[in-house]
């Protein structure tokens, strides 16, 4: 007669419907209860879970309540997201970055912004927009080893997910961190000016000193459709630079498009809140004008 035992742990790696979960017996693979996607429930790296074990098998029985959550990257209960751009093969389009700050800015989790491929080009005008929107950001190389320990410092203690669109060299930076991962990583197509996807699943990593690194899928402009959505409503209060503006527009419902009288649009038009990032704030607001309330749910 078999025993049934059961453990919690987080979730270390997630593919193809199956789960690494990391418990006090070491990792062992599970799948998830059918009742789990009836209740629309799908686990994520970095979730903690119970789970049973029976006949060598392992199951997720229950996702235990979240921190927080996203959809793109498919992460779960991080201390802060990891941004990821370059300025050179392949190019970041500041929309990229802004609308993944501000899906963790709605959530309240912490973003950190990494220009990789600094040897090529020192991003400039980029590292100049987030810094002086608030941002931390650090400016390193995968080639030299460059900004590697100032990142590593910046991360210490905390479980952090690395994001960005593919080819900016995400694998390559967490090989400098942790070189015993040895990780593929992929060469960026000069035709198409983007990198191919090496990385094809979450997987959480330990750099030791209780840091922890979940390395994701790389994206394009193409797949921002898939990603969490921001009511409108709630918009303003995810771009941090807004803040010191919100509350002095001449009218309290200011959407900060077309209002007269509306103290973000003076404070861009003076230079105090970057032009892109406004012009992010147009679009992400246009986009979640086209979602209703119940759709998010």
């Amino acid at each position: 007669m078999s025993m049934e035992k059961q453990h919690t742990g987080r979730i270390v790696r997630s593919i193809s419907g199956f789960y690494d979960v990391q418990t006090g017996d070491g990792v062992i693979t599970c799948r998830a209860r059918g009742i789990l996607r009836k209740e629309n429930c799908t686990p994520l790296t970095g979730d903690m879970v119970n789970i049973t074990v029976e006949r060598g098998k392992g199951m997720v029985e229950k996702v235990l309540p979240r921190r927080n959550c996203f959809v793109r990257p498919a992460v779960a209960n991080i201390d802060a997201l990891v941004v990821f751009a370059a300025n050179v093969n392949p190019v970041t389009e500041p929309f990229l970055i802004d609308r993944v700050a501000a899906i963790a800015g709605d959530q309240e989790v912490p973003v950190y912004l990494c220009v990789n491929k600094c040897d090529l080009d020192p991003a400039v005008d980029l590292v100049r927009i987030y810094r002086n929107a608030g941002f931390p950001v650090i400016c390193t190389s995968a080639e030299t080893g460059g900004g590697v320990e100032e990142l590593r410092t910046l991360i210490k203690g905390k479980l952090v997910a690395f994001t960005g669109n593919s080819g900016v060299g995400k694998s390559s930076i967490l090989n400098r961190l942790a070189p015993e991962l040895n990780l593929s990583t992929g060469e960026v197509s000069e035709k198409l000016g983007r990198g191919r996807h090496t990385t094809r699943h979450v997987e959480l990593y330990s750099l030791g000193d209780d840091t922890f690194v979940m390395d994701t899928p790389g994206f394009s402009s193409f797949d921002t459709d898939e990603m969490d959505v921001i009511l409108k409503e709630n918009l303003q209060y995810a771009f941090a630079d807004f803040g010191e503006y919100l509350g002095k527009c001449r009218f309290d419902d200011c959407t900060h498009r077309r209002e007269p009288g509306c103290a973000v649009r003076e404070a861009c038009g003076e230079g105090k809140i970057e032009k892109t990032r406004y012009e992010s704030y147009l679009k992400l607001y246009e986009k979640a004008s086209q979602v209703k309330a119940w759709e998010l749910k």
